[in-house]
């Protein structure tokens, strides 16, 4: 199998980096790509968002399957365009991929599948905005309709700060706060069949203990050893199933990831956002657990044979991903500054700890640089939270990045109350 994966973040490294051990796999190309996907596909500089060039490009490989990484590609439609060229691709059409790129088009489905969520407003006006705002009183939720790139949400209780961030907006959702912990579960899917995989956890906040503003995601842990053993089976019947039969029965069949975004509140679980593609960084822990050679699988949901697919396998492993920003980041972060320690981790954590890439980039001399706000995803498994969680901390401590910031909370408070119950199970 030929496989090209088009994104250039850490999420495309993951997704690399899992094709490259699947055995079917005999060639894997990645446009752009970074410095870190180099090591294992060959890369093409091809812009992601031109339908007609990636679907020039996946012919000319002759290319078995293309696999869609981000969610502009395909709110663009450029799984629509290799599609058209008769090759299969792992994404959603522009149409379906509408779940991300309009939160109002999400609360449609959501509403018609009857699939629970958070009660919000759709607002175009200043009147309407101070409405909802009052009516929902802090703390405010407040989401940009169209994509933001992990940025498009504040939650405040700052009534001002709401607004301001609405006023900017050309179409905002306001929305009633959910409370409880959040949970990100993504589930396979060919327009019918629905495959889900294990759930994750991520964390947004740019700083420890959940300070700071919201950002694309500063770590992620899996498996969720608090949660309820029967949450994805009760996802995938109130939420999942439901909304691809709703798109299915619209005429808009959702092919590909579909991530959901999920608050366990007092009240039962609430869809909080979906995704129409995998998130990122909760793709690199999940990935680091399936067992499953990844390729075959997407090319299933690809071509419409999901159901013909054996049950997933994954390993007991747990998993941790801790995300290095660039200095400023999620601000307009600073770039172009040269990352040692790399060959370390390589040297001496592998194959417990690995280093994906995310904004990097090599200079003539072969460096590798930092080209964006999130630069690199370090992570690491081990037999529980614990372990995982020791071994990508150590690895973060052996890389260099100038002014570079990470959190340093990564699923610790979970570790630590796995680690007590199990202590307490001994005793």
């Amino acid at each position: 199998m030929k496989v090209l994966v088009i994104g250039g973040g850490a999420r495309e490294h993951a997704l690399c980096r899992s094709l490259s051990l699947d055995p079917d796999v005999t060639a894997l190309h990645c446009a752009p790509g970074n410095a870190g996907i180099a090591e294992v596909a060959e890369l093409h500089g091809v812009n992601a968002l031109d339908g007609a060039a990636v679907a020039d490009l996946a012919a000319g490989l002759q290319a078995d399957l293309v696999v869609v990484g981000p969610e502009a590609p395909l709110v663009a439609g450029v799984a629509d365009a290799v599609r058209e060229r008769g090759i299969p691709v792992f994404g959603p059409s522009a149409e379906a991929a509408q779940l991300e790129g309009s939160k109002a088009f999400a609360k449609d489905v959501m509403a018609a599948a009857a699939v629970p969520t958070a009660r919000s407003y759709v607002c175009t006006t200043p009147a309407e905005i101070d409405e909802a705002l009052d009516a929902f009183g802090a703390p405010y939720v407040v989401k940009d309709d169209g994509l933001a790139a992990g940025k498009g949400v504040v939650v405040t209780e700052d009534v001002e700060a709401a607004r301001a961030h609405a006023l900017a907006c050309d179409r905002v959702v306001i929305e009633e706060f959910l409370d409880g912990p959040e949970v990100s579960l993504f589930a396979i899917t060919d327009g019918e069949t629905v495959v889900p995989l294990q759930p994750a956890q991520d964390f947004k906040r740019a700083y420890d203990g959940d300070q700071g503003p919201n950002t694309g995601g500063m770590g992620a842990y899996s498996p969720l050893p608090w949660a309820d053993p029967k949450l994805v089976d009760e996802v995938m019947a109130t939420v999942l199933q439901p909304t691809v039969d709703e798109l299915h029965r619209r005429g808009t069949p959702f092919s590909g990831l579909l991530y959901a975004g999920l608050a366990i509140t007092s009240r039962g679980v609430r869809v909080i956002e979906f995704n129409a593609r995998f998130g990122d960084p909760e793709t690199q822990v999940v990935l680091a657990r399936l067992q499953t050679p990844l390729g075959g699988l997407l090319l299933a949901a690809a071509t419409g044979n999901l159901a013909a697919l054996p049950p997933l396998r994954w390993r007991d492993d747990a998993a941790v991903t801790v995300v290095i920003a660039s200095h400023n980041y999620p601000d307009t972060p600073r770039t172009g500054d040269p990352i040692e320690g790399l060959a370390d981790v390589v040297a001496q954590d592998a194959p417990d700890a690995y280093v994906l890439h995310a904004g990097t980039r090599r200079d003539d001399s072969g460096a590798v640089l930092s080209a964006g706000g999130r630069v690199l995803s370090v992570t690491a498994t081990g037999a529980d939270l614990t372990t995982a969680r020791q071994r990508a901390y150590r690895a973060v401590g052996r890389i260099s990045l100038d002014g570079s910031q990470h959190r340093t909370d990564i699923a610790a408070k979970v570790a630590d109350q796995a680690a007590e119950a199990t202590e307490t199970r001994g005793a």
